[in-house]
């Protein structure tokens, strides 16, 4: 039987060191790698090569990033794939733009490597495969049900706290900013600030932590944001399909 083909990945980076580290990192996951180390012809790349996922720099020597992902969106036979920003524009304005122009995430230099990753597999991740359940720690919650129970109490969450909740859970150990979780669980249109993640994150922990002053599960990371505990995947979830 033979194995499935191998999922690529365009690289549009202009720092010859970052492209080169990336590109043994992601080969040596599995992906295969196609690439440019300029902006000029690479919607013409993408054409050509029909990569799953586009890692796209914005401040390239002779092209502006955002220019290039508008035009992938407005290309029919590419509008489908998804684009990670990958920039040293650290600015929530900055961030703001980058995701409503159409990018999948937005991820701001230095990062790790293996966060990356991470995030280029949650981008792969079959919907038809989403888990029903997730669990950690005596903590599950239930996607169809939408309840959460610990050690077989049910908690009672707000819907905000929930979606926040099953957010973080459904990606353990990715390292989220504020501002990546205000858009994924508020959405681009709201009136809240970064502070409004950090209340949330301390109502969740009241609740769902055993000791709230040293979180096991919502752990802080310093000078960024949030991340769930990461626990493996048999223990973490059970698939919609796993039911009879």
């Amino acid at each position: 039987m033979s194995s499935a083909p191998k999922k690529k990945i365009a690289l549009i980076e202009d720092d010859a060191d970052l492209f080169a580290l990336l590109k043994y990192n992601l080969e040596k996951e599995g992906f295969a790698l196609v690439g440019s180390q300029t902006g000029k012809g690479a919607i013409e790349l993408c054409l050509r090569e029909r990569p799953d996922l586009i890692l796209l720099d914005i401040m390239l020597p002779d092209s502006d990033g955002l220019d290039i992902c508008k035009g992938i969106r407005a290309h029919p036979e590419l509008a489908h794939i998804p684009v990670i920003f990958l920039t040293a524009r650290a600015s929530e304005a900055d961030r703001i733009v980058g995701l409503e122009l159409g990018a999948n995430d937005y991820i701001v230099k230095p990062f790790f490597v293996r966060e990356l990753i991470a995030r280029i597999k949650i981008q792969f991740r079959a919907p038809s495969l989403a888990p029903r359940l997730l669990k950690a720690a005596g903590l599950e919650l239930d996607r169809s049900g939408c309840t959460v129970r610990l050690d077989g109490r049910e908690i009672q969450l707000t819907a905000t706290e929930f979606r926040l909740l099953e957010y973080l859970m459904a990606r353990p150990g990715v390292v989220f900013s504020r501002e990546q979780l205000l858009n994924a669980v508020w959405g681009h249109d709201r009136a809240v600030t970064d502070r409004t993640v950090d209340v949330y994150i301390l109502r969740l922990r009241q609740k769902i932590e055993k000791d709230p002053a040293h979180p096991a599960l919502i752990r802080s990371v310093r000078g960024f944001g949030y991340s769930f505990k990461h626990v493996p995947e048999a223990a973490r979830e059970e698939t919609v399909s796993s039911r009879a």
